[in-house]
């Protein structure tokens, strides 16, 4: 086979490539005259111009703000040198007024039976003594007492006050502030209290006298003041500075230090009581001489008013054995006396 001319790689031609011409394309883009280095002068001017109205936003927006700010110090706090009345001073004292005429109606339910209407005093202590008020019955005393009961004045464990805050009483903390806030308020300061029953509204002052101070050489007020009770007298503020709440006629001995004249006998056998009523007088103390006849079975006895709040607990005691209790001088009016061990053993008592 012999090879054509052309065949052999050295024999072959070159081949040219023909050009090929670029196809223009149509682009897009701004003029040449927007690609100018720097700003033209009426650019410029805008600038400044954009710049110094902002400025000028800006320093109004300050200015204003800093005006609301000081006229709303001045709203809150009032004005200086005594030219205004402070917001929040006035709030305060709507509030102090909204815990006193609460504290009222706290007191009346469940104070007052105890301790008077106007706090001078009954079964409890007086509380409207203007020289208790100053050095004794401070906020924290009265926290302390509402807290865990009577015991807290002398150590007395069998006290008849009991414990009012909770967990231990009924009321909770805000109560108890609103409690307190009503037996520590000024005579300056006047609420209004509404009766519920007829809806007449009247005014009231606090009892303490802010203005108040003992007489030189007087005696402090003691620590223990259990047997400091009242008789029906007026309340702190509208006696006498240093005068305190009358107990009765000259002479006359406070109901607690009035003689024992009259002793109740009751007995327990068979689980109750043997009898299901008892009289005792008004206004002193008795004595109940309580016999347990049941041999192993603990009992005792424990006076209540008509709202349930305990006034008297005896000691519980087993087997055949007598007690005898000493009561405090109770207000006139029905009570019930039961053993704290069996519910069931329920009597009536009368104070008359």
């Amino acid at each position: 086979m012999t090879d054509q001319p052309g065949d052999r790689p050295e024999q072959r031609l070159p081949v040219r490539a023909t050009p090929v011409e670029p196809v223009p394309v149509e682009r897009l883009g701004a003029p040449p005259s927007v690609h100018r280095a720097g700003l033209t002068p009426e650019r410029a001017a805008q600038v400044v111009r954009q710049s110094g109205s902002a400025r000028w936003v800006a320093f109004l927006a300050v200015t204003l703000l800093s005006l609301f700010v000081v006229v709303y110090w001045f709203y809150e706090t009032g004005l200086p040198w005594g030219g205004g009345g402070s917001r929040l001073a006035s709030e305060v004292g709507a509030q102090q007024v909204t815990d006193v005429s609460r504290g009222y109606r706290l007191f009346q339910a469940n104070c007052a039976r105890c301790h008077g209407a106007e706090g001078q005093g009954g079964i409890g202590p007086v509380l409207n003594d203007q020289a208790k008020l100053l050095t004794h019955l401070s906020e924290a005393y009265l926290t302390n007492v509402l807290a865990v009961g009577g015991r807290y004045v002398c150590g007395d464990a069998n006290s008849l006050m009991l414990a009012w805050k909770e967990p231990a009483g009924p009321l909770n903390y805000r109560e108890i502030e609103e409690l307190i806030a009503f037996l520590r308020a000024p005579s300056t300061l006047e609420y209004t209290v509404t009766d519920p029953a007829t809806g007449a509204a009247t005014t009231l002052k606090g009892w303490r006298d802010p203005t108040f101070q003992p007489a030189a050489g007087a005696s402090p007020v003691p620590a223990c003041w259990k047997d400091a009770f009242g008789g029906g007298g007026t309340p702190g503020p509208s006696a006498a500075p240093g005068t305190p709440s009358p107990s009765g006629a000259p002479g006359t001995p406070a109901p607690s230090e009035a003689p024992i004249g009259t002793t109740l006998k009751i007995s327990a056998q068979g689980i109750a009581y043997d009898t299901a009523t008892l009289e005792a007088p008004a206004g002193i103390p008795f004595a109940i001489v309580f016999t347990n006849n049941d041999a192993g079975i603990r009992h005792n006895v424990e006076i209540r008013d008509a709202f349930g709040a305990s006034l008297f607990t005896g000691d519980i005691f087993s087997g055949i054995e007598t007690r005898t209790y000493q009561v405090q001088a109770l207000p006139a009016g029905t009570y019930t006396f039961v053993c704290t061990v069996h519910p069931n053993m329920v009597g009536t008592l009368t104070v008359k």
